[in-house]
This record gives C-alpha cells, structure tokens and sequence, in this order.
C-alpha cells in the first residue's frame, strides 16, 4: 500500500478542467471535435472534459502501452486497441492523461496525421517537461507537474488507485 499525498485536489483539478473545457470550446468554436481518448488514465479526464465544452463532439478510444508494470515508460509504444472512427478531414483533439517523456504523444501523432485529419491538436491533464525525452507540441495543459510518479483521477501503478478523485504522490518515493 502506498502512503499517499495530494498533489491536486478534486476541486483544483475541476476548476482546471473546466477552464481548458471553455478554452478548447472557444478554440474550436463552429466545429465539431473527435476527441480521442488514450486509455486507461484518459477516461476519467476526457468526460469530464466533455462534460465542459459546449461544442459538438464526438468521441473515441484507443489503447496504447509503454509502462508495462513499471513506474517510468520503455519508450516503446504498443497499440493495444486501435480508434474506431475515420479520421479524414476530422479536427481531432487527443485526450491524455499525462506526458512524460513524450514517446506515446510523438508516435500516435506521426501515426494519426497520416490517417489525413484537418487537424490534430493535444491536450493533457498531466505534463511534466523535465523528463522529456523527445519534442512534443502540447496545445492544452492541466497541470505542469514535477518529476514524482502520481496516482489518482484515472493514473494508476499495477492498475489501483485510478479511482482516487485527485491526483496523489507517493510520500515514500
């Protein structure tokens, strides 16, 4: 069990939430947005999230992985579940639930501008740039983090503690 310390409050993080939801509606004001989830720890974001634009949107899932059970990504991508939808001509909006090194974001990005989008855009409840591995435009941030492995709001270690309503650090770590 971990000894667990908030980072981000439930309150903080929706107060953020719904200041990026308002942003990202006035940004793609007069269009409809495909939001893509990169699950597991995007979901819980990406509908709130939703739940806070007042644009048209639509949305899709794919699962990645590059953790394994580890705590710092391999670097190396796999798709685990791909999107359902077209992409052509869409504006997409990739939904993550954090950046760290920039691997999974680079990858499925170069992946996804080949399947023809008008346009791709990224947004991340998470980012902590100093462990950044490779350049990752992000067009949306919830919280610029340190270095610290966190848990909570949908971010996980061994598949626990996703369901914590905030976003915590191990005190031990």
């Amino acid at each position: 069990m971990m000894d667990l310390e908030v980072l981000i409050s439930e309150e903080q993080l929706q107060q953020r939430i719904k200041e990026l939801g308002e942003q990202i509606s006035k940004d793609y004001d007069g269009k409809e947005v495909l939001m893509l989830c990169i699950l597991k720890g995007g979901v819980m974001f990406m509908c709130d999230l939703a739940k806070r634009m007042s644009i048209p949107v639509q949305m899709d899932f794919m699962s990645v992985s590059s953790y394994g059970s580890a705590t710092v990504s391999s670097g190396v991508v796999k798709i685990v579940k791909d999107f359902d939808e077209p992409l052509d001509g869409r504006d997409i909006l990739i939904v993550e639930d954090i950046i760290d090194s920039g691997h999974t974001l680079n990858y499925l990005k170069t992946l996804l501008e080949g399947r023809n989008p008008n346009s791709i855009k990224l947004c991340t409840l998470l980012d902590k740039p100093e462990t950044r591995t490779v350049t990752v435009d992000v067009d949306y941030v919830g919280f610029t983090i340190p270095n610290k492995f966190v848990v909570g709001y949908g971010l996980d270690y061994n598949q626990n503690y996703r369901n914590l309503p905030y976003i915590a650090v191990n005190k031990n770590i």
